[in-house]
């Protein structure tokens, strides 16, 4: 299924960068016969051969890369997923990046693959079973842990959408105005109906028992220094999670500084009084500051489990206690450029709750 829609999407982003009408095209593109990608931002049609714009990896979430560019002279067409979209949608509101530098292509994912499979080049053996997965309406047994629970695959406000899931051959919908007028001229046949969600529903019901499995692993229910010893007691400090986490996007992180290391004074007082110490220290302090900071902002992208080398299931932890945080509010992290992160507003009614 994937190779007709595939080489549709590839005509298109031809159309589009040939005729002039965005500067670039940002995708997906191998980068050697082994499988390999990487994200690369093109401007040579000729390059065009090279990109795999559905391929089930994510080698970093695209979100994060797209607040780094600068604003072109015309749009750049970015075909992303929907976890990297509402990524962007994040950064945006957060003034670390500009919606309309961009013609956004997105499309109802199936999940993708662990950056260990790739590395271990088990992908190639496994696309043919992801593909009739993403066909029938079915979840891929090797895909993320958080994609599998992923319910957020609609296409929200992207410009394009490519329907995948359920679809035989796929379709192409135009979401918006900028979609419309970039491509009025153009050969291509497009939905003339607006997209039906209800097209997801199977997939979306499997991926909800998947979602309370996954968060059922995952004891959040124990606070205090225990209980999270026992979630994050194995870190060994190297903040990986923090690198490629898209929500994350501090120049100068204070947890990367030396603020929270020992000096000699501090080591000898905190050793005569307790004999030994965690080294490196306040990994604790670490996990709960990003989720204080960005937990109700998470996408699921799960980037964060996937490079841990401790296994720790953070991206599940984040996740969960982000989707409690954010319920209070009906927010939805990355559904629309307009609606107000909660920790940034406030109501005068609130401040009666706490004893102001």
């Amino acid at each position: 299924m994937s190779n007709s829609i595939e080489q549709t999407l590839h005509d298109l982003l031809k159309n589009l960068l040939k005729s002039g009408k965005v500067s670039a095209v940002f995708s997906l593109r191998k980068i050697n016969e082994g499988g390999s990608v990487d994200y690369g931002l093109i401007t040579d049609i000729e390059k065009l051969t090279e990109i795999a714009p559905l391929h089930p990896l994510m080698p970093a979430n695209a979100g994060q890369l797209l607040g780094r560019f600068t604003p072109m002279k015309k749009p750049v067409a970015a075909v992303i997923r929907p976890c990297e979209y509402r990524a962007f949608v994040e950064l945006a509101k957060r003034e670390q990046g500009q919606m309309d530098n961009f013609l956004f292509i997105t499309f109802s994912c199936g999940g993708v693959f662990k950056l260990k499979d790739n590395a271990e080049d088990k992908v190639k053996n496994k696309l043919d079973g992801y593909w009739k997965a993403v066909k029938n309406s079915e979840i891929s047994d090797d895909i993320r842990p958080t994609c599998k629970a992923c319910e957020y695959i609609e296409p929200f406000d992207s410009d394009i959408y490519v329907s995948l899931v359920g679809e035989e051959n796929g379709k192409i919908y135009l979401n918006s105005e900028k979609a419309k007028n970039l491509l009025e001229d153009s050969e291509f046949n497009f939905e003339k109906d607006k997209f039906d969600p209800a097209i997801l529903n199977d997939l979306l019901k499997k991926r909800a028992v998947e979602k309370a499995e996954l968060y059922a692993s995952v004891d959040t229910s124990k606070t205090g220094l225990d209980g999270l010893i026992n979630i994050f007691g194995r870190c060994i400090g190297c903040h990986g999670c923090n690198a490629v986490c898209p929500i994350c996007y501090c120049t100068l992180c204070d947890f990367e500084s030396f603020n929270y290391d020992y000096n000699t004074p501090i080591l000898e007082k905190e050793l005569a009084e307790k004999g030994a110490l965690r080294l490196p220290p306040d990994t604790l302090f670490f996990h709960l500051g990003r989720l204080s900071h960005m937990s109700f902002s998470c996408v699921g992208c799960g980037m964060c489990s996937d490079v841990c080398p401790a296994l720790i299931p953070v991206a599940a932890v984040f996740e969960k206690t982000g989707e409690e945080t954010a319920g209070m509010f009906d927010y939805v992290p990355g559904r629309k450029l307009d609606e107000d992160i909660p920790v940034m507003i406030y109501k005068e009614e609130e401040f009666p709750e706490l004893g102001e």
